[in-house]
């Protein structure tokens, strides 16, 4: 229950107001002086003080309550605050309303209105602490950011924020990182993120791509073979495992990796142990794991081809990539990353931003690439890209939406800002400019 303060030197008064307020489901404390009434803000947590203005006999000047006031400020500067004031007071409490007093009421006050004041200045309350709370949680993801390593990531959606917010928390812990999302989408670069703001930044980062190696090989690529373990090999080879003791070993497309090589994984990452093929000898290393997958493998433990128990030791927190297309904002970002100093044309750009780019960055990566190369001057147009798409439909002027279409289509997409830019052509930053014009809440 909220807990609200009531000072008083009447003690009528405070039994008047607490009994009000105990019916009413409110826990009360209650103050006689000003020194109680700043013991009690300083040492219980209060959500609202009711004060009077005078507290000596035969003063009426308020100046005490326009003390206590300030004091009470000083200590918490958003706890609210109602001024109870006789008529010889309200000069002062106009003066303390107008430096944030949250409200004054006469006396005798009206319960109901006593009632209601304190409803509303509690939801109040609340609503800026969250508001507080959220924006100090913001700042300290910025400036997380800002000294954060992240090895030349460029992204500007909220959506990849998130994910590299997750990436460098997790990262000073030592516990096993799933990364999945579509092909092409930054899998390889979020894991060297979480590696380059890890206690293990300086130790060895070792990657293998489980999808490009044949099955057979895959298991000598991990832990290691003796000479003659099969056809072909005449020398001993160390694995990946070893390679990486010490610090990250990144294992790529991991859903590739067959049941007997997941077989070892799992117990590599239990015990640290594990054996070269061709040997009997027992080797243990000390490596963290950060894996990737383009696929869904609560599917492939359902058909049977990935170990349930693998999979929850891989992942006891998933970073999840969305495609290209689902961040939109990062699309322009980043061309103007891969073609600096470039000029492209605004229907270029609305193309750009209609493409689903099924490949994702890598797809944009090369398609800008390409551009540079055919186009090393002037302004890059759409068929510089070599994108397979509709240059008529992609590059035909939207007509200018209307307020009426814009909430349509916010209402459409349930608020959010990406999807409603998408919808219309716009960048985010366009959109928010006629969301401001229209006076569009957002």
């Amino acid at each position: 229950m909220e807990k609200i303060l009531i000072v008083d030197d009447n003690p009528a008064i405070l039994d008047a107001l607490s009994l009000l307020l105990e019916i009413h489901n409110f826990t009360v404390v209650t103050a006689s002086t000003p020194f109680e009434a700043i013991q009690a803000v300083q040492y219980q947590r209060i959500s609202l003080v009711i004060q009077d203005m005078n507290f000596t006999a035969d003063t009426t000047s308020g100046e005490e309550g326009k003390a206590l006031f300030y004091d009470l400020r000083d200590i918490n500067p958003l706890l609210p605050i109602i001024l109870i004031t006789a008529w010889t007071e309200l000069a002062t409490a106009v003066e303390l309303v107008k430096a944030g007093a949250a409200d004054y009421l006469p006396k005798p006050w009206d319960d109901t209105k006593l009632l209601t004041c304190i409803n509303n200045l509690l939801e109040l309350g609340k609503a800026k602490q969250q508001n507080e709370t959220f924006a100090r949680h913001q700042q300290e993801r910025e400036d997380s950011i800002k000294t954060a390593n992240l090895v030349g990531l460029i992204y500007k959606s909220t959506a990849m924020e998130h994910i590299v917010n997750l990436a460098i928390q997790v990262a000073k812990s030592d516990i096993s990182v799933l990364i999945t999302g579509p092909n092409g989408s930054g899998k390889e670069r979020i894991a060297q993120i979480v590696q380059a703001n890890s206690l293990l930044a300086d130790h060895p980062f070792i990657t293998v791509n489980a999808g490009a190696l044949p099955n057979e090989l895959i298991e000598a690529e991990l832990f290691g073979a003796e000479a003659g373990a099969y056809t072909g090999i005449t020398k001993q080879r160390i694995g990946r495992f070893e390679a990486a003791d010490g610090g990250t070993l990144f294992l790529d497309e991991i859903g590739n990796l067959p049941l007997s090589g997941q077989m070892k994984l799992l117990r590599i990452l239990q015990t640290g142990e594990f054996e070269r093929l061709g040997s009997t000898q027992t080797r243990k290393v000390n490596v963290r794991v950060i894996s990737a997958t383009n696929e869904d493998l609560t599917h492939a433990i359902k058909a049977g081809h990935f170990r349930e128990d693998l999979y929850y030791r891989l992942n006891v927190i998933e970073l999840n990539l969305p495609s290209l297309a689902d961040r939109p904002d990062d699309i322009l970002a980043l061309v103007a990353h891969f073609l600096p100093h470039r000029s492209v044309s605004l229907s270029t750009e609305k193309a750009l931003l209609a493409h689903p780019w099924p490949g994702n960055v890598r797809e944009l990566e090369n398609a800008c690439k390409r551009a540079a190369v055919l186009k090393p001057t002037g302004n890059i147009e759409l068929a510089d890209f070599g994108l397979n798409v509709d240059t008529t439909k992609a590059t035909s002027p939207k007509s200018e939406p209307t307020k009426h279409d814009i909430e349509l289509a916010m209402r459409e997409h349930q608020g959010v800002i990406a999807k409603v830019a998408r919808h219309f052509g716009l960048s985010r930053q366009a959109l928010y400019r006629r969301l401001d014009k229209f006076k569009i809440d957002y």
